[in-house]
């Protein structure tokens, strides 16, 4: 008969073998089930590598984002880096990595003057209608006073965004701002507080796409197939910024925010900041400034392969089209999808199959000149 102490000792040796037994055959304890972190190509100075995807043929042309798992003896953990000697864009690569296979986050991001609790908040069926139709989403309606102290939180580590966010004298300036900023540091979905959304973001991305190859959904704002476009419109094609989806991270997010932070700054030590007015916004913090990142980004030999392409990524690319386009990593949707019921260029009625969200412009700060391509004819 065992006595007590020796009992004791088998009881203890039987559980030791148990634990590492099963722990060796877990799967969680797997290899194969453990997610790396991945590379971002623009990250040169990080000294991370990153190789092409194969030909899209749903792309414009040949190439896409070239986000891979770490290679050996990279993987896991990074170490910390002096971000006192990294530039600006380095040092949001940095605290915002763009991992293209993570899901999209379930956020909806708005923001206004006072929330809907207040009783001024006259935006309650837009605001509802992005609840109704993302059952589980958190849903935050952002304020002027809330924003600031949630950029000084979020970018704390990069002191030249909160300065520049600051010191922006132009209330729209800073609404345009904050969405690059709120989407580039937690992702989601960002949409003006004056737009219905009238289909679930589930329906947004074709269901031929895996939504692990897809990072960023823009739609056109405008496309003035008209000789005397230049008149009314910045650019030939423009991309709509009052709703935008996006995974944290997104390199064109992380361009748009250095461009306005270094813009900003610039001019700020140069004594002209004041000088911004109304009409100077579509080109410093707005649309053209929008789509023009956007147009770099497809032309971008750090994240396409351009040997094969027939040629760059422009407006023809997009004028006219009625259905989705996947560009490398991002998904761009038709007229139709975010302007329904304009009753030009091509744009559908609201109720549409493509149509996903209707702008108003009732909760805009931007003059009636530089709105929406619905008020010229």
């Amino acid at each position: 008969m065992l006595s007590f102490r020796r009992a004791l000792v088998a009881a203890a040796l039987f559980i030791t073998v148990l634990f590492f037994a099963t722990r060796s055959t877990s799967p969680a304890a797997s290899a194969l089930d453990v997610e790396f972190p991945k590379s971002d190509p623009a990250d040169a100075d990080l000294k991370q590598t990153s190789q092409t995807n194969p030909p899209s043929n749903d792309a414009v042309h040949a190439g896409g984002s070239r986000n891979r798992p770490l290679p050996q003896g990279q993987q896991g953990q990074q170490p910390l880096h002096d971000m006192s000697k990294m530039t600006l864009y380095d040092k949001l690569a940095y605290q915002f990595p763009y991992d293209l296979e993570v899901k999209f986050p379930a956020y909806i991001w708005q923001t206004w003057k006072w929330t809907p609790a207040h009783d001024e908040f006259r935006f309650r069926d837009q605001e509802s209608s992005w609840t109704e139709q993302h059952p589980g989403f958190i849903h935050e309606v952002i304020t002027d006073q809330v924003a600031v102290h949630l950029i000084r939180l979020l970018y704390a580590s990069v002191p030249e965004v909160i300065e520049a966010y600051e010191a922006l004298p132009l209330p729209v300036l800073k609404a345009d701002f904050f969405r690059y900023l709120i989407l580039l540091a937690r992702g989601g979905i960002y949409s003006d507080i004056d737009t219905y959304a009238i289909r679930s973001a589930v329906d947004w991305i074709p269901e031929s796409v895996p939504r692990e190859s897809v990072g960023l959904v823009i739609g056109i704002e405008a496309d003035p197939d008209r000789p005397d476009w230049q008149e009314w419109y910045s650019r030939r094609i423009q991309f709509c910024q009052w709703t935008i989806q996006s995974k944290p991270g997104h390199p064109v997010l992380r361009d748009t925010v250095a461009q306005i932070t270094e813009e900003t700054l610039r001019r700020k030590r140069a004594g002209s900041l004041r000088s911004i007015h109304d009409k100077n916004v579509i080109e410093f913090t707005g649309p053209a400034l929008w789509t023009d990142i956007i147009f770099e980004y497809f032309n971008d030999e750090r994240y396409f392969d351009m040997s094969e392409s027939v040629g760059p990524i422009d407006y023809r690319n997009f004028t006219g089209m009625e259905h989705a386009k996947r560009v490398g990593d991002v998904i761009v949707l038709p007229i139709t999808s975010f302007s329904p019921g304009v009753q030009q260029m091509g744009a559908k009625d609201v109720d549409d199959p493509m149509a996903f969200v209707k702008h108003d412009f009732e909760g805009t700060w931007k003059p009636e000149s530089e709105r929406h391509i619905g008020e010229q004819q």
